[in-house]
């Protein structure tokens, strides 16, 4: 087994839903299979405008032949596993790439060494109390792959699988994406200590098959973060608010909701919540 890299690119040729699956062509299937049981992070090309660079982290579950398309495979995601980077990491750090053995860097689909896969993974998912600094990596690139301590590798692994960090790296990632502001009432409301009102709401939840996945997700004050669970609103797919005829105060309930009557999107096309997901909270959630 060994850790990896996968190239993404929103709205690319290939099938991938990153959270679920990545679709890739024969040539890299050996590769592939060398990373089945292991984690990579996935990567925007460097030559996208506004490429975030290192975005994500997963860990791939099995290789399977694509249904769709001959000689082509998907990487099925360990359901739970992927949990995006906040902040994304870019391909350049204080003038060095943050992937140091750039020997592939155009394929695809590549192996990663235990120290880039450290290094990428220490910016991503910043928890002091966890995770190695990143600078405290560096003697690692001195030391030859297979040889990497055990002690620096294991934390990091195991912050991956650990819930309460991902809950941490998730809610960062949400209210991020969202400036903080509630999807549902606009509202950006900010205590005194600097912590935002608004909470990282899961549309689909974690125990009932849920991504850690900002397109799974949306900043919710409160109310509409209680309202939304309980399926008293609910989202169609042009992220029209939806409000359920269940509803004991409908005129309360409709001032709170932002003028537009559409929930506010983050501004990145590839954070806004996936239609699987809206889809599934309206059919096994929402109230009609």
């Amino acid at each position: 087994m060994t850790f990896g890299v996968f190239m993404h690119k929103n709205e690319s040729i290939y099938d991938d839903i990153p959270e679920v699956h990545y679709q890739f062509p024969k040539i890299y299937l050996s590769r592939a299979e060398q990373m089945v049981g292991d984690w990579i992070v996935y990567r925007e090309p460097v030559k996208l405008a506004q490429s975030k660079g290192f975005f994500a982290v997963a860990r791939v579950d099995r290789i399977i032949p694509d249904p769709d398309i001959a000689d082509r495979y998907r990487a099925i995601i360990e359901e739970g596993s992927y949990l995006p980077f906040s902040p994304t990491v870019p391909h350049i750090v204080d003038g060095e790439p943050v992937e140091r053995d750039l020997a592939n860097a155009q394929a695809a689909v590549r192996p990663l060494s235990n120290s880039d896969f450290a290094r990428i993974i220490s910016l991503g998912l910043p928890d002091n109390e966890i995770l190695p600094r990143s600078d405290d990596l560096e003697d690692l690139d001195r030391v030859q792959e297979g040889q990497v301590p055990f002690e620096v590798e294991r934390p990091i692994v195991q912050s991956l699988v650990n819930r309460k960090f991902r809950d941490r790296a998730f809610r960062r990632a949400v209210l991020k994406a969202y400036d903080e502001r509630c999807a549902v009432t606009g509202w950006k409301l900010i205590n005194g200590g600097g912590r935002a009102e608004a909470e990282a709401a899961h549309i689909r939840p974690v125990e009932k098959g849920g991504p850690d996945s900002i397109r799974n997700g949306l900043a919710l004050s409160g109310t509409a973060h209680w309202m939304f669970d309980r399926g008293l609103i609910g989202l169609s797919d042009d992220l029209e608010i939806m409000i359920s005829r269940q509803v004991n105060d409908l005129p309360s309930v409709e001032a709170i909701i932002n003028k537009t009557g559409k929930a506010i999107a983050p501004r990145r096309e590839s954070e806004r919540p996936h239609p699987a997901f809206l889809s599934w909270h309206r059919e096994n959630c929402f109230k009609n």
